[in-house]
């Protein structure tokens, strides 16, 4: 790869940290700046393929949730590949007294390059985290059950 294609691609990873540090609502049709038409994204409740698809995913996000904030906080990248970990921090409007709720996961980022508009897009998007224990174990009634699930599993030391 370039120095030129290497310093396109750390500024699109950089302004996507950006945008998805500060996403709303209203700047979603952003992500298409971003994402191929084609491209791939996966998490533990979603697999869809195209840049509607992903926003909507985004979308069904701020219907849902109450104040949703990602905040990254590393970055690894080799080539045409990155991996981000981050916090996303919510409220559950069904759970007022909960407060806010975090989950710490990663994203796995493949880029490829647009021969035709010389830009760097996301053609897949992956994000690992533990439903069970960033979420569920954060319920009410389904997270007791999980945590003495947890505890039942786990390797007595």
């Amino acid at each position: 790869m370039s120095e030129d294609h290497h310093a396109m691609l750390n500024e699109s990873l950089k302004q996507l940290i950006f945008f998805f540090e500060n996403m709303t609502q209203e700047n979603l049709g952003e992500l298409s700046s971003f994402y191929a038409k084609d491209a791939h994204f996966k998490d533990p409740f979603n697999d869809v393929v195209g840049v509607k698809s992903i926003e909507a995913i985004f979308l069904h996000m701020f219907k849902t949730l109450k104040s949703p904030k990602f905040v990254v906080h590393d970055v690894a990248k080799e080539e045409h590949q990155a991996f981000l970990t981050w916090d996303f921090y919510f409220e559950l409007e069904q759970l007022p007294a909960k407060g806010r709720i975090v989950i710490k996961g990663a994203s796995h980022l493949i880029w490829h390059l647009d021969e035709q508009t010389k830009v760097w897009r996301i053609s897949t998007h992956r994000d690992y985290w533990d439903a069970a224990e960033e979420l569920y174990e954060k319920l009410p009634l389904i997270g007791s059950l999980m945590r003495w699930l947890k505890k039942k599993m786990a390797t007595p030391l």
